[in-house]
């Protein structure tokens, strides 16, 4: 059968639901804005209440013999080579988690980089998952992780055969990419199925310039968020399907545990479109940002003190494998000041937001959406920071370890961590304690300490030094770390 991708099932359901002036005595309670407070009204919108209805008995009927949504999830896997695409409106926190609960369960093992994020480790943690790491591919130059190579997963096979099956992130948050072939291929070779947390490469397959598509790769699920890189609203997110080595079915049941029952249409809908606009139009979008990022990364090189990073600082052996140039990932070492006080200075002087800072980078999320007058205003924010850097050289050091420095024993699972006994000690005496929490400098995301790792005095001085630099620590109980959570009885 072939698809329709001038057709938009959600928004075409959406324009017939005003169109027949339906009349809902169901949720949600603000009934097409009328009860909404007007001051919500008048700066949101009446668009955003008028586009909030039932899913089912709303948006379709109650049964959902419409197959709106079904529909619409066929239309997008047509759109990216994928036998089946699952829509999720609580992000790719949810959807990654649905794919490891698919691949394995409670008591079982899956093979995963240490660099994964914050949501990876909170699915270890619900389910019992054993974690297999493999260490991510560390440039110690840069004090920055890409993701492991092949070489890594296959060796981590050998030593644990029974392994489940690999979760692997690319790209990263830094636009580096792993070879996605070679680690499906690793893994069909053992009947084991491949997951790519792909979060950040939703604009991967419409452009031959940008990294492999995850499911052109030959991985076996893949998650993307549209609200990343694409045109999606915030928390939209998608999930890839392809081969027989997962149940469509048993996929569908897991996200349906951990998923709401009220999802939010107007995420539907922001997916839907951005479907149908890249059908369309994405070469030509993605041309344009790719041109676009091309002229901004030279611009910004001739900044003094800056350094935008690319292919030859990130892709070499030992390193990625590919490179997506939208992150435009800037080294502001030189400028002595770290890129926490650099994202500070820049949204209280120009009232810019970069999408990732480290202790010495800045990074600007360029997409479709960006033009010469945004990259212009950047660049015009930039410069004037080049020139007020005796502003920002009192910044705190942050004292990096080394990569062997960086990693800790996991001691106990995750999960069996988290959910024991804690008591907070104070930060200078817990070293040789097992951590009780996930501490995660955000962005990127990554935890540089899971529930049941061993801590080291290294990775306390790095979160300690780096909280005095500004480093953002959301989900520590203490996130000025003046104490940490610790299993209380070992």
């Amino acid at each position: 059968m072939g698809f329709n991708h001038d057709e938009a099932p959600v928004l075409d359901a959406l324009a017939r639901y005003h169109e027949a002036d339906e009349l809902g005595f169901s949720p949600p309670g603000h009934k097409q804005a009328r009860g909404a407070d007007p001051r919500a009204r008048s700066l949101l919108g009446d668009a955003v209440f008028l586009g909030d209805v039932l899913s089912n008995g709303g948006l379709d009927d109650r049964l959902s013999r419409g197959r709106v949504l079904e529909r619409a999830e066929e239309l997008m896997a047509d759109a990216v080579h994928a036998e089946h695409t699952f829509f999720s409106t609580c992000g790719s926190s949810l959807s990654v988690k649905a794919a490891m609960l698919a691949v394995t369960c409670h008591g079982r093992g899956l093979i995963v980089g240490r660099d994964a994020h914050k949501s990876v480790i909170a699915g270890l943690i619900l389910s019992g998952i054993e974690p297999i790491w493999v260490e991510p591919q560390w440039d110690a130059e840069r004090h920055l992780a890409h993701p492991p190579s092949v070489a890594d997963y296959d060796k981590a096979f050998t030593g644990y055969p029974d392994a489940d099956g690999v979760l692997v992130t690319s790209p990263t948050p830094y636009g580096t990419a792993a070879d996605l072939s070679g680690i499906a291929e690793v893994c069909h070779r053992r009947g084991k199925p491949l997951i790519v947390d792909e979060a950040w490469g939703a604009h991967l397959p419409f452009h031959d310039s940008l990294p492999s598509w995850a499911m052109d790769a030959g991985a076996d699920v893949c998650v993307t968020s549209i609200h990343k890189m694409g045109s999606g609203l915030e928390q939209g997110s998608v999930f890839h399907l392809q081969g027989d080595l997962i149940d469509p079915a048993e996929l569908s049941s897991r996200a349906d545990l951990l998923g709401t029952t009220s999802p939010n249409v107007l995420l539907y809908a922001g997916i839907d479109a951005w479907r149908r606009q890249m059908v369309q139009h994405g070469h030509d979008l993605m041309d344009h940002a790719l041109r676009l990022a091309e002229r901004t990364r030279a611009a910004i090189e001739e900044i003094d003190g800056f350094h935008v990073n690319d292919a030859d600082d990130f892709c070499a052996p030992g390193c990625a494998a590919d490179f997506d140039p939208l992150p435009v990932v800037m080294d502001i070492e030189a400028l002595g000041t770290t890129g926490y006080r650099a994202a500070d200075w820049l949204r209280e002087h120009h009232h810019l937001d970069v999408h990732l800072f480290d202790h010495r980078r800045v990074s600007a999320q360029l997409t479709h959406a960006d033009d010469d007058h945004t990259t212009a205003r950047l660049l015009t924010a930039l410069r004037d920071l080049a020139d007020h850097t005796d502003e920002l050289k009192d910044a705190e050091r942050v004292d990096v370890p080394s990569p062997a420095e960086l990693r800790m024993e996991q001691a106990r699972l995750p999960r069996d961590a988290y959910f024991e006994s804690h008591e907070d000690v104070p930060v200078h005496s817990a070293t040789g304690r097992l951590a009780g929490e996930m501490i995660t400098p955000y962005p990127p995301g990554i935890p540089a300490v899971l529930p049941g790792e061993r801590l080291t005095e290294p990775v306390l001085r790095y979160l300690t030094s780096g909280v005095a630099a500004g480093m953002n620590l959301p989900d520590a109980a203490d996130s000025q770390l003046n104490t940490i959570r610790v299993v209380a009885q070992e």
